[in-house]
């Protein structure tokens, strides 16, 4: 409710960064459902994120599509291909599944940027339109930030259902022990899979809203550092938590804006902040009421 209420007392800046916010979440909720929930490593999340981005602008700019006939193009691309890039997570774990999602990040990232006749190149894809419904247009500040507020909204609600179902029950054994899963008859290849194709998806969506947003997309804005930033807000929320990503996302995005009246020492007093979090709540801000909780319950 406070977020709905919120943009009406800023400015367009401000509006701006709360929309990119909303947009933010979109990719993070996919990611914490891949790293949180089913137990999965992934440095490849800012690559969906780019690739249902650039679905969106090639379809809207050069074949002049409309918006939510775009949209599903780009989620269901994007879960096709974290589908395939799932089965890495079949045969290695950890830190070697950090570096195949990685090498993932970097090869969609040197095709966006090489392959100009289709992407742009270095010189990007500009004149992205925003949507319009029933002849309504989204084009300022406040209707669109309200239109991915509902959309983000609509998301969580899914993944609210999906992770307290039957389902989300198989990625938290997962999670926890893939062999034990196993044994009690959890498909953990299908599940494996879903997870990584689940998590595609919502960055795929996240990438077709964030073209509408910014107008104009270049590989820049989706390379590993992207993907890196992702994990982090995921992270630094509290990772396996429904409602970290939010609170992370609203970290690595505000943040940042709100410490630059320090010109140059900003980014390390952010990322001496974030360490600091890191060392005494290594669980993400959420585990900071649990840690409460057990204190008072201690004789």
């Amino acid at each position: 409710m406070v977020g709905a209420l919120l943009p009406l007392f800023l400015k367009s800046y401000g509006i701006y960064l709360l929309t990119l916010l909303c947009v933010y979440l979109m990719p993070a909720f996919g990611l914490n459902l891949i790293v949180g929930y089913a137990g999965q490593m992934s440095i490849g999340q800012g690559a969906f994120y780019g690739i249902g981005a650039y679905i969106a602008a090639l379809l809207m700019t050069k074949a002049g599509i409309p918006f939510w006939l775009v949209l599903p193009v780009a989620a269901t691309s994007c879960f096709t291909i974290g589908l395939a890039l799932g089965f890495p997570a079949l045969r290695v774990q950890h830190h070697y599944l950090a570096f195949a999602t990685l090498g993932f990040n970097v090869l969609v990232y040197l095709v966006m940027r090489n392959e100009e006749q289709l992407t742009g190149g270095t010189f990007g894809m500009s004149n992205i339109p925003r949507p319009s419904l029933f002849g309504y247009s989204f084009d300022g500040a406040l209707p669109f930030f309200y239109l991915t507020y509902v959309s983000l909204l609509a998301l969580g609600c899914v993944l609210w259902w999906l992770l307290r179902s039957p389902w989300g029950r198989a990625f938290a054994a997962l999670r926890d022990n893939p062999i034990r899963a196993e044994s009690t008859g959890v498909n953990i290849t299908a599940y494996t899979l879903l997870a990584f194709a689940i998590g595609a998806a919502c960055a795929g969506i996240g990438g077709a809203y964030l073209a509408a947003l910014v107008n104009f997309i270049e590989p820049g804005q989706f390379g590993v550092s992207v993907s890196l930033t992702m994990l982090l807000a995921v992270i630094v929320g509290g990772s396996g938590r429904f409602f970290g990503p939010v609170l992370g996302s609203a970290i690595v995005i505000l943040l940042p804006e709100w410490l630059r009246f320090l010109q140059d020492w900003y980014l390390t007093l952010f990322g001496f902040a974030v360490i600091v979090m890191m060392i005494f709540l290594p669980g993400g801000l959420l585990s900071f009421a649990d840690r409460l909780k057990t204190r008072r319950r201690a004789p």
